[in-house]
């Protein structure tokens, strides 16, 4: 089976004046952390939700100081079930971001029709 695991991240960034600074800086820096050995995993800007529901900004500025929530996405092959899948991800990422805090947002099964992207596969 192979899957698409969703991991969000926290990740702290400094001398920031606005959201769209630190999301940018977010990712830069959280790319620089992966590449080049999980140059596959794809950086976004995360959607965090309150308790209720309601989407939050993706970012948060205190004292030109932001903590900025990304959603890092990599396909796991020929893993035999989610959890599985889970532990692969977040091994592969949380040793490359070990100073970051990590949590899995989702795990779904890649259908055959997606399998033909030009991800690189990664196995446990």
């Amino acid at each position: 089976m192979d899957c698409r695991v969703v991991v969000e991240a926290a990740v702290s960034v400094y001398d920031v004046e606005t959201v769209d600074e630190a999301v940018r800086i977010a990712i830069s820096k959280t790319g620089e952390l992966l590449n080049p050995d999980l140059n596959y995993v794809e950086i976004d800007m995360g959607s965090p939700t309150d308790p209720d529901g309601e989407e939050l900004p993706p970012a948060y500025i205190v004292a030109d100081e932001a903590l900025v929530a990304l959603e890092l996405t990599m396909d796991v092959f020929n893993v035999e079930q989610e959890e599985h899948a889970k532990r692969v991800a977040r091994t592969e990422i949380g040793q490359r971001l070990s100073e970051i805090p990590l949590a899995i947002a989702s795990v779904e099964e890649i259908s055959d029709e997606e399998r033909d992207d030009d991800s690189e596969p990664t196995e446990e």
